[in-house]
């Protein structure tokens, strides 16, 4: 079903109107989402100089397969895919209000599937609560919409794999062509998943 983009924000959800003109009810892919420990929300052009200063960390991209994001020119064209794709939340430390990495929903089929993605840290925020809220706050407004979640990761990127894993998220296969030189391996969340297979602290 073709939808129109010009539709209506309201809250969680967006409405469309389909071509013989019925409301349809889309998820808001940047919403405002509040956490006890981050804030996420829509990215502004604004925000570039704060997330370079987060991203310009060169172990922030170790294990990725396209460490240029790490340089400025590389970062501003990551950024502007991000700031085109209108799906990219920016993650806010509630207690320094400092900016510190976001991510971005992409690949939405409504009342289907989403895939959350393209995320990254400050590494002053690995290992904390960061991560975990993020992915809990934007899977739980994923799922007031869609039965499954997907996780598209660099096959060797094994702290990104080991993130999503913790979710509950299953193996699902892997895309046929690689990106960057490596082949990007695709998980599935689903809410049962994430409901009985999470670690403790990353679940719903």
């Amino acid at each position: 079903m073709a939808l129109r983009q010009n539709y209506v924000r309201n809250g969680t959800t967006c409405l469309s109107r389909d071509p013989i003109g019925e409301t349809v009810t889309m998820l808001n892919l940047q919403p405002i989402l509040t956490g006890t420990h981050i804030t996420l929300r829509p990215l502004a052009a604004q925000d570039f100089d704060e997330l370079f200063a987060a991203a310009s960390d060169p172990l922030v991209w170790a294990q990725h397969p396209d460490p240029g994001r790490g340089t400025r020119e590389g970062f501003l064209a990551f950024f502007d895919g991000a700031l085109k794709s209108k799906g990219c939340l920016v993650a806010i430390d509630a207690a320094r209000q400092s900016v510190i990495g976001w991510s971005r929903y992409s690949n939405y089929a409504p009342g289907e599937r989403i895939a959350i993605g393209y995320t990254f840290l400050a590494r002053s925020h690995w290992g904390g609560a960061a991560n975990a809220e993020m992915k809990q706050l934007m899977l739980r407004h994923a799922f007031t919409d869609v039965q499954e979640v997907l996780f598209s990761v660099a096959e060797r990127n094994l702290r990104s794999r080991r993130a999503v894993e913790k979710l509950g998220a299953e193996l699902a296969g892997a895309e046929n062509a690689p990106r960057w030189g490596q082949i990007h391996v695709i998980y599935r969340l689903t809410p049962q998943l994430w409901a009985r297979g999470a670690v403790p602290g990353y679940g719903p």
